[in-house]
């Protein structure tokens, strides 16, 4: 046997050895991690900014909540969340299962960023739904004032108490809250239109309510009372309501005040003003009437039809100037308007003027009457 025999020997058989050693065919190298994964048999969740998902709590340590959601590492709720969810957080415990949000699948530390902060306050409605029926009284801190209360907080939440649902105390002073934490009863929770009322009152002057919910037999609707002025708001005065062993709250919305346009309540009324009033209604649940100052006159609109038919004149007061006219008033509660294209150019009209005019239409329904001027010399065109 040759040399050159035996090298082509050993290389056929060198050759023939090679095949035998594979048992299948060799994998290519994976290109990137979702290759490497699927290769190793490990499956990941297809995490997406804001998605919700179903995870286990794993460990709560100090502001650090971990959150199992099957994913190759543990999610992380967001530090800045802490005081938001901090009152959920007293509610729950390793291994319970909870509703969480993505924030981040993944930030640049390679963490999942998660949030608790829609089961938090579906905690916390729930919480205020069931203070609601209980009726039991909870700590709010009062934070800023505006024209109607106050606006106080509840667990993260903000609510409003009424300036009609603070007690005498702070009737008229609800800046005496601000800062300051106090005890209220929810008295209405509106999760979609996220409306929270709290009621200092039902705290402060529990026994007093109670005393007036019994005195309410006692009230009589359209019946006339006299009260006082105990606070002036925007949109009406409130009156204590005092007749014999009748002691009772009440508003006069600024719609019932006048018949006429009321501006500015200051202007008419000071707290410890004696008035007289009538009820309109009661509400059983706040102790509390609905009053009315104009309604102890008669609507001056019930014989407008008699007084004032079409074409006829009369003479009236400019109250007011506006872009599309003038208003003009006849009597107490009842004004109609002398539309712009009525006054002529050279026309000098002014507030406080005395004016002739003409009923150029009414509108019964709406409450409305146009004027018209009557003038000495008419334009082209004028009635």
């Amino acid at each position: 046997m040759t040399k050159s025999t035996t090298q082509s020997s050993f290389k056929k058989k060198k050759s023939t050895q090679k095949k035998k050693i594979p048992l299948g065919k060799k994998p290519s190298p994976a290109k990137n991690m979702e290759e490497l994964m699927a290769q190793s048999g490990i499956k990941l969740h297809g995490l997406k900014k804001g998605q919700e998902i179903e995870g286990t709590i794993t460990d709560i340590i100090r502001r650090t909540v971990l959150v199992d959601i099957g994913a190759k590492t543990e999610g992380i709720v967001i530090d800045k969340e802490y005081e938001v969810i901090k009152d959920f957080l007293s509610t729950v415990k390793i291994g319970d299962k909870v509703k969480i949000i993505i924030v981040s699948p993944e930030n640049d530390k390679g963490q999942i960023l998660l949030s608790l902060r829609q089961a938090a306050m579906e905690y916390k409605w729930g919480f205020f739904e069931q203070y609601l029926k209980t009726g039991e009284a909870v700590e709010v801190r009062g934070l800023e004032v505006n024209r109607g209360g106050l606006i106080a907080r509840l667990m993260g939440v903000r609510g409003f108490v009424p300036a009609s649902q603070l007690g005498r105390k702070y009737l008229g002073r609800p800046d005496n809250l601000q800062n300051k934490v106090f005890k209220v009863k929810i008295i209405e929770v509106d999760r979609e239109k996220n409306r929270l009322i709290f009621s200092e009152k039902e705290v402060s002057e529990a026994e007093a309510l109670a005393a007036k919910k019994e005195s309410l037999k006692n009230v009589k609707l359209g019946k006339t009372y006299e009260g006082k002025v105990s606070g002036i708001m925007p949109f009406g005065i409130f009156v204590q309501v005092e007749d014999k062993e009748l002691f009772l709250d009440g508003l006069v919305h600024i719609s019932e005040i006048s018949w006429e346009r009321v501006d500015n309540l200051n202007n008419l009324y000071k707290v410890g003003d004696k008035i007289k009033v009538k009820v309109l209604g009661i509400d059983k649940s706040s102790a509390k009437l609905n009053l009315s100052i104009k309604q102890l006159g008669g609507d001056p609109w019930e014989k407008i039809a008699k007084n004032y038919p079409k074409d006829k004149k009369t003479k009236g007061t400019v109250s007011r100037l506006v872009a599309f006219g003038a208003f003009v008033k006849l009597e107490l509660g009842i004004e109609g308007l002398v539309h712009i294209s009525k006054i002529p150019a050279d026309y000098n009209i002014k507030v406080g003027d005395k004016v002739d005019v003409y009923v150029e239409e009414l509108n019964l329904e709406k409450r409305r009457m146009s004027l018209g001027l009557v003038l000495k010399e008419k334009p082209v065109g004028y009635k």
